[in-house]
């Protein structure tokens, strides 16, 4: 029985094949992750990974059925796996916004799932890390987003040599195509035609610009004078005061496909090229007021990093750290007589927060020991009457402690 295709299997280190992923290098993403949010002070939030079909619709029209695991359930509903986690967001925050002080500050590790090609650096199920900032509308909220983007980076030991956010704005773009007497009914296929710059060939974006009545030296002269939003070079300033100017640039290739993006979008790639898109957000103003029907209506701005293409980078820079087993204490049992003993000394050390390991079922003390050094412990240790007969794998030295005296002494 094999795995479905696109979905992947974690394993603990070592890893049996190399067609498997590590379990340990997601967590310690996670991790990082998780402690890059809350140092700025956002607060993690859930929710189903089954969803009504028609929150994604709502979002994103019907034509991003075809690329969703979606069915009927047993009640006869329209369900879908979620392809992304601001959808869900938005309804969870028009529920119950006013339990809460404004700005929201919410992050998410969800596992998402798109029914699409497979290619590098895309699968058919990812995690996500979700980072969102709901009802405030000052460009200090987006450059409090950014700067999370580039610490959480940060946390896994890239430097602005590896990575950099490139910074747009959909107001700009807006505006220009107004100035170029651009038909307002056109516009959502003059913002793919501008995601699609650097994946299409020149003379195809020039014929789908022409035909929408643009120029592609016009566009090419935009993006080349570089010129920021008031918005954006407030942002820009605010990035500059916190010294992280070398991971932020200007770059109006970017404008992001989705259609629900109302003002500043950025992406981060890393520099050499190399990677799709490590992660990418943005202003979506009108997204809670959409998915509420009007009931609701905050500003909101967030991105989203995938674990895919971040594991590869990692990988790519030898940043991933070396996952060891650890276990502080193997307690040996040489006779089943002390078993009893041996017991309440594995839960005493593991009470006491310390990684204990043991044989389950009687074994040779030769066996025992052998397996302590396999696993890497740092001490074996054994019921001796009231006290502990410890030896240090690392010095081989022995000594016969008190519960009390081991414990503080392990801990150093």
């Amino acid at each position: 029985m094999e795995r479905l295709p696109g979905f992947r299997d974690f394993y603990p280190e070592p890893l049996p094949h190399s067609d498997v992923w590590s379990a340990n290098a997601r967590q310690h993403i996670f991790e990082r992750w998780r402690e890059t949010a809350r140092r700025y002070g956002f607060s993690e939030y859930d929710g189903p990974p089954l969803e009504s079909l028609e929150l994604f619709t709502t979002k994103s029209g019907e034509e991003i059925v075809g690329q969703l695991y979606n069915f009927s359930d047993k009640g006869d509903r329209a369900v879908a796996l979620r392809p992304e986690m601001t959808p869900t967001l938005a309804r969870m925050i028009a529920a119950h916004e006013r339990n809460y002080k404004k700005p929201i500050k919410w992050f998410a590790i969800p596992q998402l799932f798109r029914y699409e090609r497979q290619q590098k650096g895309r699968l058919r199920e990812h995690f996500q890390f979700n980072a969102d900032i709901i009802g405030e509308t000052s460009p200090a909220a987006d450059a409090e987003l950014i700067a999370l983007l580039i610490d959480s980076l940060r946390s896994l030991g890239l430097t602005e040599s590896d990575f950099v956010i490139r910074l747009s704005s959909r107001n700009a773009w807006q505006q220009f195509y107004a100035d170029n007497r651009g038909d307002p009914a056109k516009a959502r296929d003059f913002y793919q035609t501008i995601d699609k710059l650097e994946r299409e060939k020149p003379e195809v974006t020039r014929d789908k610009l022409r035909t929408l009545g643009v120029s592609i030296d016009d566009v090419g002269a935009f993006i080349q004078q570089a010129k920021p939003t008031p918005e954006l070079q407030e942002i820009l300033d605010n990035l500059a005061a916190r010294g992280l100017t070398a991971f932020a640039k200007l770059d109006y290739q970017v404008i992001r496909g989705l259609a629900y993006y109302t003002g500043v979008v950025f992406e981060a790639f890393d520099r050499k090229g190399e990677f799709r898109a490590i992660a990418g957000g943005g202003r979506y103003d009108n997204l809670v007021k959409l998915i509420s029907e009007g009931r609701v209506d905050l500003p909101a701005l967030g991105f989203g990093m995938g674990d895919v293409v971040l594991l590869e980078l990692l990988k790519a820079r030898k940043l991933l750290p070396k996952f060891d087993v650890t276990v502080d204490v193997y307690v040996l049992i040489e006779e089943e007589s002390q078993r009893s003993s041996a017991l309440q000394l594995v839960q005493q050390l593991r009470d006491a927060g310390f990684v204990v390991e043991y044989n389950l079922t009687p074994g040779k003390s030769d066996k025992q020991f052998k397996r302590a050094l396999e696993l890497g412990a740092r001490f074996t240790a054994k019921a001796e009457g009231g006290n502990i007969r410890i030896k240090n794998l690392s010095t081989r030295e022995e000594r016969v402690l008190t519960s009390a005296e081991f414990i503080s002494l392990a801990r150093v």
